[in-house]
């Protein structure tokens, strides 16, 4: 990650981020009033609307412009990470699985082994 100062939000970053609450909790409550009035497909337009809206308004905010610099930053990052082939992740989850199993018989016998020892201990039949 760069080391940069971070961005300054400016004194309306407060009144920027009631509106984008205030947009959302619209969406929510309008999609829940009209259920019966509206067709889905309005109501789904509508809410994918006021979402855009209130994401373009929160990211005129200094949080906002933080979040879509490391967004940037992390797109960057996963370009230059080197990804495993087809065969290269087969054969790495046959081999997790197969520890898994493996670990799974272990301690599936040490468990009954512990039971039948307290049981034993404790003089409770099983």
């Amino acid at each position: 990650m760069s080391v940069e100062t971070e961005n300054q939000g400016s004194r309306l970053d407060p009144v920027k981020w009631i509106l984008t609450f205030a947009i959302l909790s619209a969406a929510v409550v309008g999609n829940y009033l009209y259920t019966e009035q509206v067709s889905v497909l309005w109501r789904a337009i509508a809410v994918v609307a006021a979402v855009v809206v209130a994401g373009l308004i929160a990211a005129q905010t200094g949080k906002g412009r933080d979040a879509i610099d490391f967004a940037k930053e992390s797109r960057t990052e996963v370009r230059k990470v080197i990804w495993p082939t087809r065969d290269e992740a087969w054969r790495t989850t046959a081999i997790v699985l197969v520890a898994t199993v493996i670990m799974a018989l272990i301690l599936w016998g040490l468990d009954g082994i512990m039971v039948r020892a307290v049981s034993f201990l404790t003089g409770l039949g099983l």
